[in-house]
């Protein structure tokens, strides 16, 4: 009897975006995409730039008080974050 090498298409497309290192640049750009209406539209528009490494989320953003002001809910911003997403993409979120 044969063995198969059957597996659905989703599989395939994962283990693809894992071997090419996709899937850590898919996971920024979905966060990027949602971060608007995770943290509203004030604070995106103070938010210069997303940056999305090894489950950690750097966030660059053009007002100090707002930066001191988010710094004290990073673990509520990890939670809606992670929620958002559908899944456990964020362990810590740096102010910068």
């Amino acid at each position: 009897m044969r063995k198969t090498n059957e597996q659905s298409i989703g599989d395939v497309i994962r283990q693809w975006l894992k071997q090419s290192n996709m899937e850590e640049k898919i996971t920024e750009v979905r966060i990027n995409a949602f971060w608007g209406k995770v943290m509203g539209s004030d604070i995106q528009k103070l938010t210069e730039r997303l940056v999305y490494r090894k489950k950690i989320l750097t966030v660059y953003l053009r007002s100090a008080p707002l930066r001191e002001e988010l710094s004290m809910a990073k673990t509520k911003i990890v939670q809606m974050i992670n929620k958002e997403a559908g899944a456990h993409v964020v362990d810590e979120v740096i102010f910068r």
